[in-house]
């Protein structure tokens, strides 16, 4: 048995491994592109929608009577292999290449080729009958291939993270309700505001976490216009005058992801300010997540010696060498996911602007950056709801302990004793270290019973007035 196939392709001939459904372009990509150690074969989704491609193509192109139905077939056998797994570890090149995509395609291309000839009960390499370019790749070029993939791929992965996202906004939901009657002091610039509740706080989370839903879905939507049919520029050259329209149609069919043909392919082929929205996107996400996690880490800072009004889950110990240190570790990683995602928009936002002319060479790094980020916000939302949201606990008399205690109540009293008892009050409580509530029955500006009603929780923790002219 031969251990390798001798192939050739413009720059001349190669050994390629016999038993490697792969060919000689993608063995000079992985001699080129030695960059990340990562090989596309990382997303699966990615390419699983590859093969939706080629399916598509491959069944546009019959119906025009480009391809016999035989290879057509052939092809359609290999491209539901590939979507039954089958031959992912054969799709090995760098995430990260250079030729706009081309060895990703190439690749695809090869290895669908040689698995159809194996359908047709062929040798590996037997171009003749089977060939990756004329066959495979007919009516098609890198240039609409691959940035159809990375769109199918995202759209898919974007409903991953929705649904991570949903995750983390029914644990805050639930937590707002648990905390619903939690008395504690709110904060602006990190000083004692007015009072609110510990479930005020956590639904506060919630809404902001679905508000940031419906930005991913909405980004989403502009991602499934594709420039199937582009070809090279976006004219359409050796594409026949329907195909367009045809192998949009079976990609929808095929992949589930409600794909749109652009009105202007040539546009479409250059333009990836869809990436951009959808990078924008990502890094609000994150910069949202790493908000609520910083008022994590600050609400149960302590336990001593720090506000202590909520309680995380013990994950870990948290020091070799403070016995008994335990550390808010699950939203410390959240923080660090969401400074890599907000360093990857950066990279996304270089990268979309690089594009000259009629095409944009660099979505192979826009792609590996927002797979990245989906990814890890995903993960982090899913980490961060059961590890943390979940488990955490309210210090009830800790929180009341610090309204009963705060300046900040007499904000309540400003409409029935006015502003400058007000403020004497507050000097008066801030010099002595007595509470408000002693120094007004002091004054004699409110009676007990005044102070009772004013200061019932369910009174300072939503909209209400109360006047008494002053003399």
């Amino acid at each position: 048995m031969k251990t390798t196939r001798l192939e050739h392709d413009l720059l001349g001939e190669l050994e390629v491994p016999a038993q490697r459904y792969y060919g000689i372009q993608t063995l000079r990509a992985l001699e080129n592109f030695q960059i990340t150690g990562i090989a596309i074969a990382h997303y699966p989704e990615l390419i699983n929608s590859l093969a939706c491609i080629k399916k598509a193509a491959a069944l546009a192109n019959k119906d025009l009577g480009l391809l016999p139905t035989e290879i057509a077939q052939a092809i359609a056998w290999a491209c539901d292999r590939i979507l039954a797994g089958r031959c992912h570890d054969e799709f090995v090149v760098d995430v990260i290449q250079g030729g706009a995509g081309t060895s990703t395609n190439m690749n695809a291309n090869e290895v669908i080729a040689n698995l159809a000839l194996e359908y047709m009960g062929l040798d590996k390499g037997r171009y003749d009958i089977i060939h990756p370019l004329n066959h495979v790749n007919c009516s098609q070029s890198t240039n609409d291939v691959y940035p159809t993939a990375l769109r199918i791929t995202l759209s898919r992965k974007l409903d991953t993270l929705e649904s991570a996202m949903a995750v983390l906004q029914r644990s805050l939901a639930a937590k707002a309700l648990e905390f619903a009657d939690v008395i504690k002091m709110g904060r602006t610039q990190l000083q004692d505001a007015v009072p609110m509740t510990l479930g005020q706080e956590f639904r506060a989370y919630a809404i902001m976490v679905d508000e940031d839903r419906q930005r991913v879905r909405e980004a989403q939507s502009l991602i499934h216009e594709i420039n199937m049919g582009a070809t090279a520029i976006g004219t359409g050259l050796n594409a026949h005058p329907d195909y367009a329209g045809l192998v949009t149609r079976y990609l929808g069919e095929l992949s589930g992801v409600p794909v749109l043909l652009s009105n202007d392919l040539v546009e479409a082929t250059q333009d990836t300010g869809a990436y951009v929205q959808l990078s924008g996107v990502l890094k609000r996400v994150a910069v949202k997540l790493s908000k609520i996690c910083n008022d994590l880490r600050l609400l149960s800072s302590g336990p001593r010696a720090g506000l202590n009004e909520i309680n995380l889950p013990r994950m870990a110990p948290g020091s070799s060498i403070m016995p008994g240190k335990v550390n808010p570790i699950i939203p410390e990683v959240v923080n660090q996911v969401a400074y890599e995602v907000i360093g990857n928009d950066v990279t996304v936002t270089m990268a979309s602007e690089a594009g000259q002319l009629e095409l944009n060479v660099m979505e192979p790094v826009i792609a590996f950056n927002l797979f990245r980020s989906i990814d890890m916000l995903g993960n982090a939302c899913r980490t961060l709801a059961a590890r943390c949201i979940d488990g955490i606990t309210a210090n009830r008399e800790v929180c009341r302990r610090m309204v009963e205690n705060s300046i900040g109540l007499v904000t309540a009293l400003n409409p029935i004793i006015g502003y400058e008892r007000s403020t004497e009050i507050a000097n008066l409580a801030l010099q002595s270290g007595r509470s408000v509530v002693e120094i007004v029955l002091e004054k004699g500006y409110l009676t007990q019973a005044e102070l009772d009603e004013l200061l019932l929780p369910e009174n300072m923790t939503r909209p209400r007035y109360r006047h008494r002219p002053q003399s």
